[in-house]
């Protein structure tokens, strides 16, 4: 009986990962061995920062806000705590947008915290 073999599936399979792998510098775009590793590392890269990115993306309306509230006279932590005695459900990145797209609002909200 001949020997069967996988090239079909296995071809297919080091084309996708070639094409994961598409844009990389050197030989991790066109050798197989080193874009396997490549793509994964990549992967793994991603995986990672998709969590990251949230907590950046929160600290940067954290600022936002802060620097907000300081030009009305009030802090940040003042702001969030007050808001919440007052009942206000504005999440920080609402607030943050107000603070930086439309002054006018954001103050109307601080005097309502006041």
């Amino acid at each position: 009986m001949p020997r069967s073999t996988n090239a079909v599936a296995a071809h297919k399979k080091r084309k996708k990962l070639l094409k994961q792998a598409k844009g990389f510098w050197g030989s991790g775009k066109n050798v197989h061995t080193v874009a396997k590793n490549k793509v994964e590392k990549g992967l793994s890269y991603a995986y990672r920062d998709r969590k990251t990115k949230k907590r950046l993306f929160r600290s940067l309306w954290i600022q936002r806000i802060n620097a907000g509230a300081r030009l009305n006279g009030m802090t940040y932590s003042e702001l969030i705590n007050k808001a919440a005695v007052a009942n206000i459900k504005l999440n920080r990145k609402v607030l943050a947008d107000l603070a930086t797209n439309n002054p006018e609002a954001f103050k109307a909200v601080l005097d309502q915290v006041k």
